[in-house]
Parts: structure tokens; sequence; C-alpha cells
């Protein structure tokens, strides 16, 4: 049900790691927040775990489809008028370990139309939105890998680097209509995906060589995510933010 008063929040990836810790927080400051991801039976019980805590409701969406991403959109601002903030985490890392050469073109394709493509997509439906409503916040979800290389994820850091450049673009074009947006750039945070991606021998490595001496939790990347929204000044946007414990300060 729509209330003027309440802002409303839209979180993809939302079933998991960075995209659930910033769904939870958007919760937590009171908005109105759709949670959007592919995997529908965690989706519901996301949901489920969340209506406790505040309004929210779970919309199933393939970031790769087009239309799929309309309609999340318009499902949100039908249930709750309007939208005010969003959160474009959806992602994966893809092939791990295989030199430039050496990639599939499946991964590519894969990488590709979900990091950089899905992003884009989720944008030009809920920009438009966002002009109805007097202007917004939009935060992608990049990566170190959108500011440095990293041998062997190929596809990945392409992406993200096309995030980062997306996200600056965006800003330029919108700023005066009201619409901030910017970038979060992770480092190694402690999540499912990345967990699936390393061995307990290259996490201790990652965390010898980490300046602060550990991964970081997805909640501290959700609290930036939720001041960028939020908090931040009107001045601040076309950013990419490292969330990396000086990872990339070297």
């Amino acid at each position: 049900m729509a209330d003027a008063e309440r802002k409303v929040a839209f979180v993809t990836g939302a079933s998991s790691g960075i995209g659930r810790a910033a769904a939870e927080a958007f919760i937590a400051r009171g908005y109105a927040t759709a949670l959007v991801d592919r995997d529908e039976a965690a989706g519901l019980r996301l949901e489920a775990e969340l209506r406790g805590s505040g309004d929210c409701i779970f919309i199933p969406c393939d970031v790769t489809d087009d239309e799929s991403v309309r309609r999340a959109v318009a499902t949100t601002v039908e249930r709750y008028g309007r939208l005010d903030a969003a959160f474009n985490a959806a992602g994966i890392d893809g092939e791990h370990g295989k030199a430039t050469a050496d990639g599939s073109m499946e991964n590519w394709s894969r990488v590709i139309a979900i990091d950089l493509t899905g992003v884009w997509s989720c944008m030009r439906y809920q920009i438009p939105q966002m002009l109805k409503s007097g202007g917004g916040s939009i935060v992608n979800c990049a990566s170190v890998a959108g500011l440095v290389g990293a041998p062997f994820f190929s596809a990945y850091v392409a992406a993200k680097h096309g995030v980062v450049g997306l996200t600056k673009t965006a800003a330029l074009e919108y700023a005066r209509q009201g619409i901030r947006v910017n970038a979060v750039c992770p480092g190694m945070i402690d999540t499912p995906m990345s967990r699936a991606g390393m061995t307990p021998e290259l996490a201790e490595a990652l965390i010898a060589e980490s300046a602060i001496g550990r991964l970081g939790e997805p909640e501290e990347v959700a609290r930036a995510v939720v001041w960028l929204c939020d908090e931040a000044p009107g001045f601040l946007t076309g950013q990419a933010i490292a969330v990396d414990g000086a990872w990339t300060a070297r």
C-alpha cells in the first residue's frame, strides 16, 4: 500500500550476500523495500524473515531479461507508489583461474549479461520512476576489480569497469534532475559467492595481505550503500567508492 511519506528502495541480488545485507539495512532505516532476485525460493524465505522488521515484498526477476526487469520495477511502483533508492547488486564472478585467451565465450557472455547489461537494464527502468518522484539515488555494485586489474578474471573485470563507467555517465546525465548515481567497489567481502570461489588457503593468504587484517563483512558495504542513498550530500554523485579495507590504497 502506498504511503506518501515513506521512502521506497529496490534491491537486486537481495537473497544473499551484500544484496541481502543492503535490503536488511534499508528496511531497518524505514524504507519499504522490494527484494528482487532470480532465486524465488530464497527470495520468499527472505521476505518471510524480514516482514516482521518492516514492509517488504519479494519480486522474482532475472536481470538478464529486460522484460523481467521492467515488470519488477513496475510492480514495486504499483505496490508502493514511488521509487526513491535502488541498489543494483545482482552479479556473478564467473570462471576462476583462466587467463584472457583461455576464457570461454559462454562465460564472457554470461558475466557481461548479468554484471553489466543487467545493471543498465535496471537503471533504464529505475530512472524514469525516480524522475516522476522528483529525484532519487542509485547505487551500483561494482568491485575493486572495477578500479584495478585482477588476473584471471577478465570478464568480471571488464564488466565491473563497465559498471563504473556507466555510473559516471548516468550521474552526469541526471544530476540536474535530482538523481544521484554512485557505485560501491567492495574488496574481498565474506559472502557465500566469495567463499565458494576460494580455498581456505587462499582466504588465509588474502587476509595476510590485507591492510586491515580480515575480510570485509556484507553489512559494512550495506551501510555505505544506505548512507549514499539516505544521508550523503547532494553534491556527492558520479563516484566509485572503494569499500575494501585499503586494498586499493597501495
